[in-house]
């Protein structure tokens, strides 16, 4: 995979994964406008077990929310960037029962990634719960080389926190997308907001370059100067997984009824941004 990007007056990034091409642009003016905050002041408060709540919005929106956002949060920055590209990797069983758990809304549930983050290097083995109380408990093992076998530390974190073996999983999905990541000002509260959403499963491709997702992450519900806003805005909280999109997408004999209204929801999305 190669991965270019360059930066003029606005910020183009431009991903490269085989035949698969998305831009994203966002405006410069609006990143550098945020305070920064440091990965270690940001994880002084991991929220590796956490509540989450996700909005979806047209692009056309994020620069004037991201404008509306500058007094109450801060923003990531690693290196000199203020946005992050990401390439995760999920895998499921042959019959994608994570995805099926997921979709017949089965709590206690997991998702099993590698995740890759493109600027910095790292690289890391993830495992995600969700538990019948709605909270979301991410384990993760950072790994020394770039590579997608479930062995070492992430097999025995599979076999430790979850019910399956690694004989039972294989890729499923790779996903795409950029990232920025608002921390709230008294480090309560974290806002990741992804971009540029693309697909790889094969050779089949799936890409919604015009969607916004933006997910809420606290240690408990509490006030939220994003939540407000969304609701001052009418931006509803729809949870869209983006394996699940992915797999829903892409993937062939899957169920996907359950899913009909949100797919419905982000055509909508795709088509006001167009």
């Amino acid at each position: 995979m190669d991965i270019f990007f360059y930066i003029c007056d606005r910020i183009t990034i431009l991903l490269q994964t085989h035949e698969l091409y998305i831009t994203v642009i966002i405006s410069d003016h609006y990143l550098s406008s945020f305070s920064p905050i440091t990965l270690d002041e940001m994880n002084a408060v991991k929220l590796l077990d956490r509540i989450d709540k996700k909005f979806t919005f047209p692009a056309c929106r994020l620069e004037e929310i991201l404008q509306l956002l500058q007094s109450n949060y801060r923003i990531l920055e690693i290196g000199g960037l203020r946005f992050a590209r990401y390439e995760t990797r999920y895998f499921d069983t042959p019959d994608y029962e994570m995805y099926t758990k997921h979709h017949n809304r089965k709590l206690n549930r997991y998702k099993v990634r590698f995740r890759t983050y493109l600027d910095s290097g790292l690289h890391f083995f993830e495992l995600k719960f969700k538990t019948n109380k709605g909270r979301t408990i991410k384990k993760r093992r950072l790994l020394d080389s770039v590579r997608f076998d479930i062995s070492g530390e992430s097999e025995e974190l599979l076999h430790k926190r979850s019910p399956y073996r690694k004989e039972q999983l294989q890729e499923a999905i790779r996903v795409y997308y950029t990232r920025v990541t608002l921390v709230s000002n008294d480090l309560k509260e974290r806002v990741t907001i992804d971009t540029g959403l693309a697909y790889r499963l094969g050779d089949r491709q799936a890409a919604y370059p015009n969607m916004i997702i933006a997910e809420v992450k606290q240690d408990k519900s509490g006030a939220s100067n994003f939540i407000h806003l969304m609701n001052d805005l009418r931006i509803k909280d729809i949870s869209i997984s983006k394996y699940c999109l992915g797999i829903a997408s892409l993937a062939q004999n899957v169920k996907i009824n359950n899913f009909k209204i949100k797919l419905l929801h982000v055509k909508k999305l795709c088509s006001a941004s167009a």
